[in-house]
């Protein structure tokens, strides 16, 4: 049962892997690893923007606001989390980016875990 479980700290792990506790990226028997779902920790600081859009996304996403205050750019819309707990969804295929207006940690869901799959930065 033991290799089953895994307890750690999501702010301390995050930095390990760009922010990213779960998915197919972690090592074969850590019960982090999934075929299925990404979840990232996300720890930004004030003025902080993803480099370029993302284009041609191939999962789907959960955006939530733990704290702070965070833009995210879709076509033709601008959401502002700007409370604990406000969310936004987003569908495979959907453009996006973003900005963290504030200092914010914001927890991604992203669906399903794709092998090989990754935005280049910059």
């Amino acid at each position: 049962m033991e290799d089953r479980v895994y307890v750690g700290n999501a702010g301390r792990d995050a930095v390990l892997d760009r922010g990213w506790i779960l998915g197919h990226f972690k090592g074969a028997g850590d019960p982090r690893r999934s075929e299925a779902v990404e979840i990232k920790w996300g720890v930004h600081p004030r003025g902080e923007a993803r480099s370029r859009w993302v284009r041609g996304e191939e999962r789907t996403a959960l955006l939530v606001l733990i704290s702070g205050r965070f833009r995210v750019e879709l076509p033709g819309r601008s959401v502002l989390l700007e409370r604990q707990g406000d969310y936004v969804v987003w569908g495979r295929g959907v453009d996006h980016s973003w900005r963290a207006e504030e200092e914010s940690v914001v927890l991604t869901v992203r669906w399903p875990s794709v092998p090989g799959y990754a935005v280049a930065e910059g």
